[in-house]
C-alpha cells in the first residue's frame, strides 16, 4: 500500500465505512474536513453482506403506525417508542434519499418492489435482488468518494478515544496506520464500526465485525445498554468447509419451507406462524429439534426453496443460487442445509436521537450504537434502515463551540523492540486466545444461556483479559501518552497489531455481552435462559453498563 500522508487534525472523524459511516460521512455539512477510517477497504463491511433488504412503509396499503406497531412487538417490550416513532416516521424520505443519490431498488414496473419477511404485517421490505446491502454501499462509496471535503483513510485501526483530561469531550483517537501509532485531533468522532458478530464460533457477520466501537468506547467511559440481546439467524448455511454465509429471510418470506430430516415442517410445533415466527423463536426452534443430534456444532436442518416457483428464485435470490452453487448445492431440486447462527447485536452505546453518546464530542450510529429502536429483538430489516435514518441526523451535528488547537508539536517517536518482549511467544498466546474465546461464548452465551455456563465462561474470559494485559506489548501501547507516536519493528505488523487489538476489543466484548447475560434472569427476545425461561415484567427495563457496572434503567415508553 503506498505511503499516503494523512493530517493530524479534522472537523469530524467517522470510525466505520459500512452503511452507516457512508451516510453519516455524506450527510456531514460539506462545509467540515471529514476524515472517513475503516480497518479493511471501504464496502467490506457487514452491510455489504447485507441480503434481505431494507425496510420502510411506502406502499399504499402501509403506514408509519403500523411499521411502529411491528417493530414494536418485535421488540419484546424493550423498544423506545419515540425512538421507534422517529425511524419509521423518517423511512420514506430516507428510500426516497437513497433512490435519489442511485440506489437501484428493484421495482415492479414503475413501483418500488416490496416483499414480505417475518414479524411484519405488510410488504415493506425494499430490495435489490438478494444483494441489497452491496447496492447500498457501493451507491455510498460512489458519492463519497466524490465528496472533495471527505478522506477515506482505509486499512486504519483506530485503538482509543482521545479524552481531553478537563472537560471529559472526545477530542479524537489514537490510529494505527501503515506501521505506526498516531493521534488525530477532532471536533467530533462518530463510531459506525458494526456489530462484534466475531465473538460467536458461528456468524454470518464479516471477519471485520470484532465489537471494536463498543470497545473502545467502554474503556472510555460510555454508557453501553442491552448487552445480552443478540440475534441469532435461523438459516445460514451449514456444510463443512463453508463460511456460515447467511441464506436471507426474505427467502422464508416468500415461501421456503423449514424441513427435517423426514421433510416435516417442524417450525408450527414451536410456534403457529411456522418458518415466519420471530427469529428468536426459529433459531431456538431448530436448536431444540437438533438436541436429539449427536454433533449439535454441525448439525442442520433443511430450508426448501422448491415451492418458490423457479423464476421468481431466479430473479429474487441470484446470489444465494450462486453461492451455493458453489458448495455443489443445486437450489432447484434440494434443499439447503442451515442452522442458526450469530446475525445482529441489539444492543451497544447508548444514543439519543441525534446520535449523541454521554461522552461530550462522542457520537454512535447503526449496530454499534443502542438508540431504543431494536428493543430485545430486532424486526427484520430495520437496521439499514436504522444507518440511514440516524445517518441522516448528521447534518445537524454541533461544532460551533468547538474550537481546535492548532498543530501541536508532537511528542519524540516511542519504538517496541520484539527481540526485547519475546513477540513470538506473545503472538503465540494471542493465536490461542483468538481461537479458543469464540468458541466458548457461542457455548456459552449462545442461542440459550444458563448460569453456571455463563459463570465459568467469565472467570475464563477474566482470566485470558489478565494474560493479555501482562503481555508486553500491552503495557507499551497502554504506556503511551496523547499526542505520543509509536512504531513497530514487526514481521507483518498490520497483522500483528490488528490481532492484538482485535483480541482485546473481542475479549471486552464478550466480557460485556457474558456479564449482562447473566444479570438479566429472564428470558426475553434475542435473550434465552435455560434456567429462567419466563419473560417476567419485573425485567421489563434496560440494561445499562458503564466501567463494569450493571444497572437497571426503566426508561421504557
Amino acid at each position: 500500500m503506498p505511503q499516503i500522508d494523512i493530517p493530524t487534525q479534522f472537523d469530524v472523524l467517522v470510525v466505520g465505512a459500512g452503511a452507516a459511516g457512508l451516510y453519516t460521512a455524506l450527510c456531514l455539512p460539506e462545509s467540515l474536513r471529514v476524515g472517513l477510517i475503516t480497518k479493511e477497504t471501504v464496502a467490506l463491511s457487514a452491510s455489504d453482506w447485507a441480503q434481505g433488504g431494507i425496510a420502510a412503509a411506502v406502499a399504499p396499503e402501509d403506514s408509519p403506525r403500523l411499521h411502529i406497531e411491528d417493530t414494536i412487538q418485535a421488540g419484546a417490550g424493550l423498544c423506545d417508542r419515540a425512538a421507534v416513532e422517529f425511524l419509521a416516521q423518517l423511512a420514506p424520505n430516507c428510500i426516497q434519499s437513497l433512490v435519489n443519490l442511485g440506489v437501484a431498488f428493484d421495482r415492479h414496473g414503475q413501483a418500488l418492489a416490496l416483499t414480505l419477511e417475518a414479524a411484519h404485517s405488510r410488504n415493506r421490505v425494499l430490495h435489490a435482488a438478494d444483494t441489497t446491502g452491496r447496492e447500498v454501499t457501493t451507491t455510498l462509496t460512489t458519492q463519497v468518494l466524490r465528496r472533495q471535503n471527505i478522506q477515506v483513510i482505509q486499512q486504519a485501526l483506530a485503538l482509543s478515544l482521545w479524552i481531553e483530561p478537563q472537560t471529559g469531550r472526545c477530542q479524537g483517537i489514537s490510529l494505527f496506520y501503515q506501521g505506526e501509532i498516531t493521534w488525530i485531533r477532532a471536533g467530533a468522532v462518530v463510531l459506525a464500526t458494526g456489530g462484534g458478530g466475531q465473538v460467536f464460533a458461528q456468524t454470518t457477520n464479516p471477519a471485520v465485525s470484532t465489537g471494536d466501537g463498543v470497545a473502545i468506547a467502554a474503556r472510555a467511559g460510555a454508557i453501553l445498554r442491552d448487552l445480552e440481546f443478540v440475534q441469532f439467524h435461523p438459516t445460514a448455511l451449514t456444510k463443512p468447509g463453508a463460511d456460515r454465509f447467511l441464506i436471507s429471510e426474505a427467502v422464508r418470506g416468500e415461501g421456503a419451507h423449514l424441513i427435517d430430516n423426514e421433510g416435516r415442517r417442524f417450525a408450527f410445533d414451536y410456534h403457529p406462524a411456522g418458518e415466519l415466527a420471530p427469529r428468536d423463536v426459529v433459531s431456538r426452534a431448530i436448536f431444540s429439534h437438533l438436541q436429539r443430534t449427536a454433533d449439535p456444532s454441525t448439525a442442520h436442518v433443511w430450508l426448501d426453496m422448491r415451492p418458490i416457483p423457479d423464476d421468481k428464485i431466479r430473479h429474487r435470490f441470484p446470489n444465494i443460487i450462486k453461492v451455493c452453487q458453489h458448495w455443489g448445492i443445486d437450489v432447484f431440486s434440494e434443499p439447503i442445509p442451515v442452522a442458526p447462527a450469530a446475525h445482529y447485536w441489539m444492543g451497544g452505546i447508548v444514543a439519543d436521537l441525534m446520535n449523541r453518546t454521554n461522552i461530550p464530542g462522542l457520537y454512535a450510529v447503526g449496530e454499534t450504537a443502542s438508540t431504543g429502536v431494536h428493543g430485545a429483538n430486532r424486526l427484520a430489516s430495520n437496521s439499514l434502515l436504522e444507518c440511514i435514518v440516524f445517518g441522516a441526523q448528521m447534518a445537524n451535528i454541533e461544532l460551533a463551540d468547538i474550537e481546535l488547537p492548532l498543530e501541536t508539536p508532537g511528542l519524540p517517536l516511542q519504538k517496541f523492540n520484539p527481540e526485547s518482549s519475546n513477540w513470538q511467544t506473545q503472538q503465540a498466546q494471542l493465536e490461542i486466545i483468538r481461537e479458543k474465546l469464540p468458541r466458548l461464548v457461542w457455548q456459552n452465551a449462545g442461542i440459550c444461556r444458563e448460569q453456571s455456563g455463563l459463570s465459568n465462561a467469565i472467570a475464563t474470559v477474566e482470566s485470558w483479559q489478565q494474560d493479555l494485559a501482562a503481555l508486553p506489548l500491552t503495557q507499551f501501547l497502554l504506556a503511551l501518552r496523547p499526542t505520543e507516536p509509536a512504531s513497530f519493528d514487526l514481521p507483518d505488523v498490520e497483522g500483528q497489531l490488528r490481532l492484538w487489538a482485535e483480541t482485546r476489543n473481542l475479549l471486552d466484548v464478550a466480557d460485556l455481552i457474558l456479564k449482562s447475560a447473566a444479570f438479566r434472569t429472564e428470558s426475553r427476545g434475542g435473550h434465552y435462559r435455560l434456567d429462567y425461561p419466563q419473560t417476567n415484567s419485573n425485567w421489563q427495563v434496560h440494561t445499562l453498563v458503564q466501567r463494569q457496572h450493571w444497572s437497571k434503567s426503566p426508561d421504557i415508553v
